[in-house]
């Protein structure tokens, strides 16, 4: 090394130790290069732990902890932006700024544009629930929710169904749904099963939705929803659970060919209408659903105070499948109400169909290869 000549006069060097190049996570523990260091709180973070342990306020560009977004996987907020500029959809809770929030409804629950039907003039929110009005004679009554999809979800085409389903009395609303792409729910009022059979215009409601484009079954995002008045099910608090019990039983012991009428896929089922699970009694079932907490999407749904409503069912817009299903679902209660529990334990699928009458039940039973090996052909499902 050459020799460190000093200016004439200069004073001593001291020389200074080099600096570190290098610091370590306070997260990790790992060493880095100093060229990675960011500072975030007084902590030093490597690039990874920068990343899966902070994020940038989308509204103001600060850096915040993931533990202290309060925002959405979508769109990360600090408290204060998420505070002053934005809100939460009133039905899949996604945060969306304030400038962005649709008020569909003329109140103050904001939706995103997803869920915020694009005219909502005969299409209800989600959540709406009219006082209802009871057709034929009490007290089994079915509400029925037909979902429809890929055709619109607009005020002209909702009103072209509801001046069908409503020409002679308050039938049918429309309304909302998240889960469909391009469509809505047609809701009925609670109807007995001859109402539904001989005044709901069902033939000609399904007419003019095929006419108008829209699908059900082939759309593969509608369900078939059927409540049952709890009424229907006993005089008192205990015969109703002693009846539901026993529909649960049903649909667990009969699974493979309820599965098969429903139409639906295995997957579909586990997203919307799981089962409860196989028990050898049928209040064990019914303790279970109840120690496994409440949830709507169950092949029977049993969170609503006056009704319990079966959901296994696909959507469709062919007359004879959907009258076929309340002709099932009514014979379910036949022998859920008329049974014991070891009457109900005995009952096999092929006595339980040999024993229905209704044309179009043992018409879509034999269609779906679930009559006493007696089938026939299908038409299409829409």
């Amino acid at each position: 090394m050459p020799e460190l000549i000093l200016p004439e006069n200069a004073d001593p060097i001291t020389l200074e130790p080099t600096q570190p190049e290098t610091f370590t996570c306070s997260i990790c523990g790992t060493t880095h290069p100093l060229s990675e260091l960011y500072e975030m709180d007084e902590s030093l973070l490597c690039p990874a732990c920068l990343t899966a342990h902070t994020v940038v306020c989308h509204h103001c560009g600060r850096r915040i902890w993931r533990d202290d977004d309060a925002g959405d996987d979508d769109t990360p907020l600090c408290e204060s932006c998420h505070d002053n500029y934005y809100l939460r959809c009133t039905e899949c809770g996604r945060v969306i700024h304030e400038d962005d929030a649709n008020y569909p409804y003329d109140d103050d629950r904001p939706y995103c544009d997803d869920c915020a039907p694009s005219d909502s003039h005969s299409i209800h929110s989600y959540d709406y629930k009219p006082y209802p009005v009871f057709h034929g004679d009490p007290p089994r009554y079915f509400g029925v929710e037909l979902e429809v999809d890929d055709a619109g979800e607009t005020t002209d085409r909702a009103d072209a169904i509801l001046v069908i389903a409503n020409r002679r009395a308050e039938n049918a609303y429309c309304k909302h749904d998240g889960s469909l792409h391009d469509g809505f729910e047609i809701v009925t009022h609670p109807m007995s099963l001859e109402y539904h059979l001989t005044e709901m215009p069902w033939k000609e409601v399904l007419h003019r939705a095929i006419e108008m484009g829209f699908l059900s079954h082939q759309a593969e995002t509608c369900g078939l929803h059927i409540h049952v008045s709890r009424k229907a099910l006993g005089d008192t608090y205990e015969e109703q659970e002693s009846t539901i019990a026993r529909i649960l039983y049903f649909f667990e012991a009969n699974w493979t060919e309820l599965l098969k009428f429903s139409r639906r896929t295995q997957r579909q089922l586990e997203q919307w209408a799981r089962r409860y699970g196989y028990k050898d009694e049928p209040k064990k079932i019914l303790d279970s659903a109840k120690s496994d907490g409440w949830e709507r999407y169950r092949c029977v749904n049993l969170t609503n105070r006056d009704t319990i409503e079966f959901r296994i069912f696909r959507g469709t817009l062919k007359l004879n499948t959907l009258i076929a299903t309340l002709q099932l679902v009514n014979r379910i209660l036949d022998i859920a109400v008329n049974s014991t529990d070891e009457m109900m334990k005995s009952l096999s699928w092929t006595t339980f169909v040999s024993t229905c009458t209704e044309p179009e039940l043992i018409q879509y039973l034999k269609e779906r290869r679930l009559y006493v090996n007696d089938p026939t052909e299908s038409e299409v499902e829409l």
